[in-house]
């Protein structure tokens, strides 16, 4: 009895031992098939994403709808057909043997250094170059610490242009001083044509491989160059630069609560700090406003005109207006009291002291701090070439444009609207309003004569087609041609059938 019981038991224990083995067999397997599974869906949804990656690259609106599934929320909270970019098809890179490296640090604001950079590739491609990736001004006023690609696409602007010219992102190490090879700093002369370049930059590759153009501003002519370069200035500016993803998502969000709320004006009003200061305009402001912006002119010594008399100035139509002037010149030109004003530029000189009689006359002034939540514009604060870019993104968008000054923005702007089919844009005859502006103040002239003058003044002055003016050895007096780069407006090799001849305003 006893070996049987023991026997008993023994067998009790293979019973509970094999099931316990089977039980494990069976986790065992369990497990197996999840990680089957679980490697099974990364590598279905890796391969998917690459599948939405491709297919954004080539037909960004084909899987739209199946990308904003995937991801399910936006930082930004907007409408993906706003932030995706156009189709870009990658054209064969040009082939050629590069003469060297050409680096541009380039200086001033943000549509000073567009224009620049624009022009830097027309170099390179003149001269068989090799272009870096552009340094940004990080000492101006503004003193930005934005590279690049902190404000513009690189791989955009790379690709979109690699059957025209070699972009790099840095200098190769071998062309370091370290290997022996030692960079020329240099200048290039302002307003040269292609001549100054293959005959006084290009023979310098012979001894630098490397030349570094540290001031890029106004650098290349605006006219007579030959239409293929002209026609690949507009390439850049239009198609090769645009912003970074972020920077587009939040300015066309801007724009569609703008235009949720009817059409609207983006006002570039310049009157800010630096730009005062620089020109020596003191209209409106109290003697110790007019102090300040002395001294800050004197604290930068490449602002190289420092005893300035502010009326001479106003007089000459070299002021912009201030915000009292801008809202009667609003009113003479007919817009009224439910007009939506966007204002397009930095901090005002004097805030919303200055702003007042404005804001009283047109209620519907709005800024993108008034638009967006503050945690929308955090990535985006204390860098002002970045903020210049939303305002820039806006005032291309608007159903009118008005500069009060004709800054490198309001230009460069102008330029964009024209070549979106001549948008409206009011440029306006400073010299003129002065004039008129201080008839009506000293009652000379009532509000109906005031008011039909400044139209009158400005009737062919909205952005229609017009030829650029050439002033020969002038180039600083003749029109930017990045205001009206009127070679890309139109078809074909001649402009003639668009501007006509009533359009000319060409001077020599």
């Amino acid at each position: 009895m006893e070996v049987r019981s023991e026997s008993l038991g023994l067998g009790r224990f293979d019973k509970e031992k094999g099931s316990l083995l089977g039980g494990q067999v069976i986790q065992r397997t369990r497990l197996q098939v999840w990680f089957i599974r679980v490697c099974s869906s990364i590598v279905i949804w890796t391969c998917l994403v690459q599948l939405v990656a491709v297919c954004e690259l080539w037909h960004p609106r084909l899987l739209t709808g199946l990308s904003s599934r995937f991801t399910g929320v936006s930082t930004l909270s907007v409408r993906v057909e706003d932030t995706v970019p156009s189709p870009l098809i990658l054209l064969s890179a040009r082939n050629y043997t590069s003469n060297g490296f050409l680096k541009m640090s380039c200086n001033g604001g943000l549509n000073q250094m567009r224009a620049a950079i624009c022009d830097m590739v027309i170099v390179a491609r003149l001269l068989n170059l090799t272009l870096v990736i552009p340094e940004l001004d990080k000492k101006s006023f503004w003193a930005d610490p934005s590279n690049f690609d902190d404000i513009f696409n690189v791989r955009h602007f790379i690709d979109s242009l690699r059957d025209e010219v070699r972009i790099v992102k840095r200098l190769p190490k071998r062309f370091g001083r370290k290997f022996g090879y030692q960079t020329l700093e240099m200048p290039p002369v302002s307003w040269s044509n292609e001549k100054y370049y293959l005959e006084q930059i290009l023979p310098l590759y012979a001894k630098y491989k490397v030349i570094h153009f540290n001031r890029t501003d106004t650098r290349l002519a605006n006219n007579g160059l030959p239409l293929d370069l002209q026609r690949l200035r507009c390439r850049v500016n239009f198609q090769a630069l645009k912003f970074t993803p972020e920077i587009e998502a939040l300015g066309h969000k801007l724009v569609r609560i703008l235009q949720e709320k009817g059409t609207f004006m983006a006002l570039h009003l310049r009157y800010e700090m630096d730009m005062l200061a620089f020109s020596g305009c003191t209209h409106g402001c109290t003697e110790e406003e007019a102090e300040e912006l002395k001294q800050l002119r004197y604290a930068f010594p490449w602002w190289k005109e420092k005893e300035i008399i502010s009326e001479v100035k106003r007089s000459e139509g070299l002021c912009p207006l201030t915000p009292e002037e801008t809202a009667l010149i609003l009113k003479a030109l007919g817009f009224d009291r439910d007009t939506q004003i966007y204002i397009a530029s930095g901090e005002i000189y004097g805030s919303e002291r200055r702003l007042a009689a404005l804001r009283f006359a047109f209620p519907r002034i709005v800024k993108k701090e008034m638009l967006l939540d503050p945690e929308d514009l955090q990535q985006f604060q204390n860098h002002s070439s970045q903020m210049a870019a939303l305002d820039f993104i806006v005032s291309v968008a608007s159903n009118t444009f008005v500069p009060t000054y004709d800054g490198n923005m309001a230009r460069v702007v102008e330029g964009h609207r024209r070549y979106l089919g001549f948008k409206r844009t009011i440029q306006l005859d400073r010299k003129r309003l002065v004039e008129l502006l201080d008839l009506h103040q000293n009652g000379t002239l009532s509000w109906n004569k005031f008011s039909v003058a400044v139209r009158l003044a400005h009737e062919r002055k909205m952005g229609q087609p017009a030829r650029r003016r050439v002033l020969i050895e002038k180039p600083k007096e003749e029109d930017y041609f990045y205001a009206n780069p009127q070679e890309c407006l139109c078809e074909g090799t001649s402009c003639d059938d668009l501007l006509g001849p009533g359009n000319s305003t060409v001077a020599r």
